[in-house]
């Protein structure tokens, strides 16, 4: 029973190896099936024209701005609450 078992761990590990020997040759193609499909999806991006920049550029500074008008004043009232809170309490 001994010499079967080791017979068909030998045999296992053969297909392991020729397994990986085919996965190994494989990987070249694999690469030239991925660089071609990455030329191909590169053909299909259209670059912004100037005015779409542009106008993408001005909404983000101006949507920046809003967000920094509208985090300051919260900020400044929140601070001013805390302030209070903590001058009432240490009153006492």
């Amino acid at each position: 029973m001994k010499v079967r078992g080791s017979m068909a761990k030998t045999i296992v590990v053969a297909d392991q190896q020729d397994t990986a020997i085919e996965r190994l040759k494989a990987r070249p193609r694999e690469l030239m099936e991925f660089l071609q499909n990455v030329r191909s999806e590169m053909r299909k991006v259209v670059a912004p024209t100037r005015a779409e920049v542009q106008a993408t550029t001005s909404v983000v500074l101006a949507a920046v701005f809003l967000f920094a008008a509208y985090f300051f004043v919260v900020d400044t009232i929140f601070g001013q609450g805390v302030t209070h809170l903590i001058q009432y309490l240490t009153k006492r």
